[in-house]
C-alpha cells in the first residue's frame, strides 16, 4: 500500500506540500517554505548519521509519489515515539495506519525499542483512529503547551509483542 524512504534533498518541494494546507491544523499551524522543508530535511539527514541513532525520518510514498512524512524518535533507551503528517488529499486511505505498522515493526526490531507511544490533537479524532489501527491503546492525555494555551492531547502507547 505504501512503502517508507529515507528523505533526500530533492524532496524539499513534496515536503513543502505537505506541510500545508488542512494537514498543518493540528501541528504548527504555519505552512513550511520551501527553505525551511530543505533544512528539515538537512537536519533529518545529519540525525540519520549519528551513533547512537535518536531519530529516524521517512517519506511514505504512494504510487512512488511522496506523500507524507513518519518519524521515530527515541526518547529513552527502550522507548519512543512516533509522528506523521499526510497531504490532506490522500486522507482516509489507511496510507498513515500502514506507515505507523511498518515504523512499529522497525522501532522494534531494528531500534530495539520496548514500547512506543504517540498523541494527537483532542480535535483530530481521526489520527487516533489510525492509532487505534495501528495497535496503539490510548493511556490518557498528555499536556501540550500551544500559542493558544495549553491542550489536553490525547495519549497513546504500543507495547512491544502485543
Amino acid at each position: 500500500m505504501v512503502t517508507l524512504r529515507a528523505l533526500a534533498p530533492g524532496d524539499a518541494p513534496d515536503l513543502a506540500r505537505i506541510y500545508s494546507g488542512a494537514s498543518i491544523r493540528y501541528t504548527t499551524g504555519k505552512a513550511l517554505t520551501l527553505d525551511q522543508a530543505q533544512e528539515k530535511i538537512r537536519a533529518a539527514l545529519a540525525r540519520g548519521a549519528e551513533n547512537p541513532r535518536a531519530q529516524w525520518s521517512w517519506g511514505i510514498l504512494a504510487a512512488d509519489e511522496m506523500i507524507g512524512l513518519i518519524a521515530l524518535r527515541r526518547r529513552s533507551p527502550s522507548m519512543g515515539t512516533i509522528s506523521y503528517i499526510l497531504r490532506e488529499d490522500t486522507w482516509g486511505n489507511g496510507y498513515a495506519t500502514h506507515a505507523a505498522h511498518q515504523v512499529a515493526a522497525l522501532a522494534f526490531t531494528t531500534a530495539g525499542l520496548n514500547r512506543l507511544e504517540a498523541m494527537h490533537h483532542p480535535d483530530n479524532p481521526a489520527s487516533g483512529r489510525i492509532l487505534a489501527k495501528a495497535g496503539f491503546s490510548r493511556i490518557g492525555t498528555a499536556d501540550r503547551d500551544t500559542e493558544t494555551g495549553t491542550v489536553p492531547y490525547e495519549l497513546y502507547a504500543l507495547e512491544s509483542g502485543a
